[in-house]
């Protein structure tokens, strides 16, 4: 069985990008592990720091969590317009210990936030650069106003359908690459 891992670009403990996560484990009925990025904390990424200390056993068994899946699903959390700072963080960390990170695997970019954007303006950032870190983008998609979008552990009818559509994607994906 092909492995997903996904993870929510966000470290707040009630993240809404983690339960969307979460919701769509359900919902899409797609069987991925799900980790935390507050389960691989770094210090804020500095080259002197780097050189002085390495780079943190988190991030690298975080790295290995990645190299070890066959696909990637990640919900990006918007702040101020871009990437929340310790997916930023993660990212330059990751980038320390191998350049393309993401290891050409196929990988599936969401995002949300309770606005009507659903934290587009992060999402359209991460799909433009994430190629040139070794993402795959099979597909991406915002969801908007995630509160109204996802109640009571249910996605709306018509989002569900789209991403449902982007899982199936991603999982076709993953058997082409066998």
């Amino acid at each position: 069985m092909k492995k997903i891992l996904a993870f929510a670009g966000s470290n707040s403990s009630t993240s809404i990008n983690h339960q969307l996560l979460e919701v769509l484990g359900k919902e899409v009925e797609v069987d991925f592990e799900l980790v935390s990025l507050r389960d691989y904390e770094a210090p804020m990424f500095g080259v002197d720091l780097k050189n002085a200390e390495g780079v943190p056993n988190t991030m690298k068994l975080l790295h290995e969590k990645m190299k070890t899946a066959d696909g990637l699903l990640v919900s990006v959390a918007e702040h101020n317009g871009s990437m929340a700072a310790v997916l930023k963080n993660t990212f330059d960390w990751l980038s320390m210990l191998e350049k393309k990170f993401f290891l050409n695997k196929p990988t599936v970019f969401l995002s949300t936030s309770p606005g009507p954007r659903g934290a587009a303006s992060s999402l359209k950032h991460i799909v433009e650069i994430m190629p040139y870190r070794g993402a795959d983008i099979v597909g991406h998609q915002s969801v908007p106003s995630f509160y109204e979008t996802v109640k009571d552990g249910e996605i709306e009818s018509e989002m569900k359908e789209k991403l449902t559509a982007l899982i199936r994607t991603l999982e076709a994906s993953l058997i082409q690459e066998s």
